[in-house]
């Protein structure tokens, strides 16, 4: 489930960082747009001084010049005194000087400057007035409109803040030769340029103050944006969650049917997934590990679903050619569950669940480290619910035998540090009461597949042998007292005269009748035609014997009986009464 809820996560991520990342640019546009309209309008502004400039130069050109008094603002320029009629005086003894469109120029933009803020500059390739020289910036975009004949402009940082600059060329024409020809210009050349620099802080603090309320609308949209990213990634998750639950939930339940065909693995599941997480919590691991191992192991024996029933449901101790073919389930379980996308990150630690830490487990025989490390926590909780459960072949361990045998373990079939991990977890533990007697009417039919007599359902001598050994090891001081064993004699004769169908309609009425005569004992088909009673406690059974050579008067047979004291001959098993049987 891990999975799918981190790629919707990751989706979920992505989109979100998309829409934040579009808003960003469109903001970043945005400003860009205004302040890029700033520059414009700086530029325009620029241009229109200098088209200013230029006009009133043309027109001081036009006139060859012009004369205005001197003062001390306005001296004769020295950079004119090969001009015969630089100075005259007017017919009022007035003093008046020749101001070139240069010096005219450079003196408008002092005022102008002085009085709007607005810096512009008069500069030439080859000087005549010192102030003129142009600046680094200048020198380099004279070489360019040298080349261009056009008008240049760029962004420059003036004393730390932003200003347009834009140099327009100033082109030779006749009337400058009059004070530039002896510096070698012809008409047409570049003499020089008129430059002006524009303030740029004025127009990005106007285009900021537009650009604030685009600011608070973009992220009211963004607001927006994220909060449909929310709720449609909570509806989304909503219902991949519950779509995985109750997908989950159908596995789960598979499993549960399962287990619930044996009372020996019925809530084995829930178990491991516990014990595994217990361990796994005492070994530090994170929540998502720990839920991971949960799932893997409320799945482990799902590949049993392809295990016979034969062989699944057997309650006896298997074969080793029954026990080759239940090895198959982690394979057939891996298979299945690498196929289901939700389940896809917990089919490896399902598949090496059975591997053992020396390399002697199946199904690959890994090794130590080779085996991932859930895994080989889940192998020590599953061997700690085996040791601690009833089986049919076997009784169950105490908590503290099945942890010190765990110890016995560590380093072989367990890694030792799982091992001391699940000594501390499993400590305090609850082992539940677990076995494998029949417990309702469909654990009876199972019985009856395994060990009832198909033709008399009367149990086996196998079942005989598992009650005489479960009963004195669980329940010693409840202990089935005694048995009485009954002989059928000349049952050859008889199937040999009436036919063997016949025969077996004997065993079949003789088996009913002692249904019917022993309603608390336990009643077994052993030794071919042979029967027997198990009874907790002594109790004489002449009416019965009464009974049943009736039975077998009237088919002209007979029966032998014979009464064991289990508890004074001490048998425990059925081979115990075998040899008491010969020796007796």
């Amino acid at each position: 489930m891990g999975r799918q809820i981190s790629i919707l996560k990751h989706i979920t991520i992505s989109v979100f960082i998309l829409w934040t990342l579009l808003m960003t640019l469109f903001l970043i546009t945005q400003k860009k747009q205004l302040y890029d309209q700033a520059e414009m309008l700086a530029l325009n502004e620029a241009k229109v001084n200098i088209k200013k400039d230029l006009a009133y130069r043309s027109w001081v050109t036009s006139h060859g010049g012009v004369y205005v008094p001197i003062t001390r603002r306005t001296p004769p320029n020295p950079y004119l005194s090969h001009i015969p009629n630089r100075d005259v005086k007017t017919d009022d003894g007035q003093q008046l000087t020749l101001m070139n469109p240069a010096y005219t120029l450079f003196q408008m933009m002092s005022d102008y400057a002085n009085n709007y803020g607005t810096k512009g500059h008069l500069t030439s390739k080859k000087l005549l007035n010192p102030k003129n020289k142009p600046d680094q910036w200048e020198s380099k975009v004279l070489n360019i409109v040298d080349k261009t004949k056009k008008a240049h402009n760029e962004i420059q940082l003036i004393d730390g803040q932003p200003h347009l600059r834009l140099l327009n060329p100033l082109i030779t024409e006749t009337g400058c030769l009059k004070c530039h020809g002896h510096q070698g210009y012809k008409e047409g050349d570049v003499r020089g340029g008129v430059s002006v620099s524009i303030p740029l802080t004025p127009y990005y603090d106007s285009a900021y103050s537009h650009f604030k309320p685009e600011i608070v609308f973009i992220i009211i949209i963004w607001f927006f944006g994220s909060s449909v990213i929310t709720f449609g990634y909570n509806k989304i998750h909503q219902y991949v969650s519950e779509k995985i639950a109750n997908y989950e939930q159908h596995i789960f339940s598979l499993v549960d049917m399962i287990e619930n065909r044996d009372s020996y693995t019925a809530g084995h599941t829930n178990r491991v997934a516990q014990y595994s997480s217990l361990i796994a919590k005492e070994m530090g691991y994170n929540e998502d590990s720990i839920d991971k191992l949960y799932r893997a192991s409320m799945v482990h024996d799902i590949g049993k679903i392809s295990t016979p029933d034969s062989i699944l449901l057997k309650p006896g101790k298997l074969s080793t050619l029954e026990y080759k073919l239940i090895q198959e389930h982690v394979s057939t379980g891996y298979q299945l569950l690498k196929k289901v996308d939700i389940f896809h990150d917990i089919a490896e630690i399902v598949r090496h669940h059975h591997e053992f830490y020396n390399g002697s487990g199946y199904p690959q025989g890994l090794k130590g480290d080779q085996i991932p490390m859930l895994s080989q926590i889940m192998t020590v909780a599953d061997a700690f619910d085996a040791m601690t459960t009833n089986r049919i072949y076997k009784g169950k361990k105490t908590l503290d035998a099945s942890l010190a045998e765990l110890q016995t373990l560590a380093g072989k079939q367990f890694n030792t540090q799982v091992v001391q991990a699940a000594i501390v977890a499993l400590k305090n533990i609850e082992i539940p009461d677990s076995n494998q007697q029949p417990r309702n009417q469909i654990e009876q039919e199972r019985f009856a597949y395994f060990y009832k007599d198909q033709l008399t359902s009367a149990y086996n001598r196998d079942y005989l042998n598992y009650i005489l050994i479960a009963e004195n090891d669980n329940h010693p001081d409840d202990a089935y007292q005694c048995i009485n064993l009954f002989y059928t004699n000349h049952l050859s004769q008889y199937n040999k005269s009436k036919g063997w169908n016949q025969g077996n309609q004997l065993l079949i009425k003789i088996a009913n009748e002692m249904f019917q005569l022993f309603p608390d004992g336990f009643i077994f088909r052993i030794y071919g035609d042979d029967f027997a009673v198990l009874h907790k406690q002594h109790y004489e059974i002449d009416t019965q014997l009464n009974q049943l050579n009736s039975i077998f008067n009237k088919e002209n047979i007979s029966f032998t009986h014979q009464h064991v004291n289990l508890e004074l001959e001490g048998i425990d098993s059925v081979d115990d009464l075998d040899s008491w049987l010969l020796n007796g």
